[in-house]
């Protein structure tokens, strides 16, 4: 199961720095002491490094351009044996930028045959990273930075294959951008002339999309005769082996939760910058698969075989899907699924919006008095100024009823909405039937 904090990659990418690696190298170490002792601020100027790391030693910064151009005769990030001034044409110090990708089936993100994106990670070329290097760019807004700058395209492409497990896709992009794009050296604002603000953050998603079509791990794993399935079991070797049947001469790294195959790594060092640079394809640099040697299990998302043919996505992204068998209604854990005119169309959300393009929320259904109280991964639930509410605005859980298996607040099992939610639009959820569309809430137990 995907966790927007990482658990166990962060348990494994042991070690967070917060500037560049200590270097014991006397005539270094004194330029920058000299520097220090008269500059307001070395750490803008300079940036250490030998090996994987880099040196700049004020001089100016080189600009590459509202559209970033190629860097000339730019050096292999993670490689170099001699300082490299310019941070706008070579990554650091983050010089290894991984992709990684998810494998997530309970809940199931994303298409039945297609892993999904996780993220663009910059490493420090020995497992080491910075992160949330620029809290100023920590941008909260990604969807509409995207469409700001005309890429639907790829707005729509992240809606299927960049999935939180927890419906939040938004706020895991916004994760992935604060904690892991403001610390990719070539992205800083600095390197464009005429910079638009947030431009580069359309370069971080598109680069991490280009990145993740060219690696179709599912398609790879199962020319290989690696499928999803309930009985069998993989090894590490024949995993890794079937990748570096399409990516030969290197490794990736491979993560298991419980024994069960669900994240993949690919590394690469960069010549150049991310924007516009060469990605050429790299051996781990430190990190440590979390897969056993045997008996690794890859689940289906469907909870059955794997599929027999490619499913058909729709612009937009896939509508949530849950494959549990119904239990006793609103008791343990489950979705709170959305009907309309009868047919089901989409769910609740953890923040207690619906949405018709994300996976579904799993909330917990605690008995309380004559009823149950609800909560999701951001807090209590309950009816707020009439509005079905999720979080820290919720002082009191609402207790709630079943009426017929439908959800009741009141004794009310009428809710209702101003539109019928649809793509990326998410849609307030009224207690009572007085706004637009009519609407019912059922439970789907897990």
């Amino acid at each position: 199961m995907a966790v927007l904090g990482e658990s166990w990659a962060e348990g494994i990418r042991d070690g967070v720095l917060n500037g560049a690696p200590a270097i014991s190298v006397s005539s270094v170490s004194s330029a920058v002491d000299t520097m220090a002792s008269t500059l307001p601020s070395v750490r803008t100027l300079s940036k250490l490094a030998l090996g994987g790391a880099q040196v700049l030693l004020g001089g100016g910064q080189r600009v590459l351009g509202g559209t970033p151009e190629t860097c000339s005769n730019p050096q292999l990030s993670c490689h170099n044996t001699t300082a490299v001034q310019d941070l706008c044409c070579f990554n650091a110090p983050g010089g290894q930028l991984l992709q990684t990708q998810f494998w997530d089936t309970d809940p199931a993100t994303g298409p039945d045959d297609s892993w999904t994106i996780h993220g663009l990670w910059p490493d420090h070329c020995d497992g080491t990273f910075d992160s949330n290097c620029d809290s100023s760019r920590a941008y909260t807004n990604i969807s509409a930075i995207i469409q700001k700058f005309g890429k639907t395209d790829l707005l729509s492409y992240m809606q299927t294959y960049w999935k939180d497990y927890q419906g939040e896709d938004e706020t895991f992009w916004e994760h992935e951008w604060g904690k892991h794009g403001t610390c990719i050296s070539t992205l800083n604002p600095e390197c464009y002339s005429d910079h638009t603000a947030t431009e580069e953050v359309v370069d971080f998603f598109q680069k991490t999309v280009d990145l993740f079509k060219s690696l179709p791990s599912y398609e790879w794993l199962s020319a290989a005769g690696i499928t999803p399935s309930t009985s069998k079991t993989y090894t590490t070797q024949q995993i890794q082996d079937a990748i570096a049947a399409k990516r030969p001469g290197v490794t990736v790294t491979l993560g298991c939760s419980s024994g069960a195959l669900n994240e993949i790594w690919y590394h690469y060092d960069v010549r150049g910058s991310v924007q516009t640079g060469e990605f050429v394809p790299a051996n781990p640099d430190g990190t440590k698969s979390t897969c056993p040697s045997t008996g690794i299990k890859y689940l289906p998302k469907n909870g059955g075989s794997s599929p027999t043919s490619a499913p058909t996505t729709t612009v937009g992204g896939p509508a949530p899907t849950g494959t549990s068998t119904p239990g006793t209604p609103f008791s343990g854990k489950g979705y709170l699924n959305v009907n309309v005119s009868g047919s089901k169309k989409g769910c609740i959300i953890s923040g207690g919006t619906w949405y018709t393009t994300g996976t579904c929320a799993s909330f917990t259904a605690a008995s309380s008095g004559s009823g149950f109280t609800l909560t999701s991964s951001k807090g209590k639930c309950g009816v707020v100024s009439g509005v079905f509410t999720c979080g820290s605005s919720v002082s009191t859980a609402t207790a709630f009823t079943s009426s017929s298996g439908k959800l009741a607040a009141g004794g009310n099992a009428a809710w209702s909405a101003d539109a019928v939610a649809s793509g990326s639009t998410q849609e307030k959820v009224y207690a009572g039937g007085d706004h637009g569309t009519a609407l019912e809430i059922v439970w789907q137990a897990l």
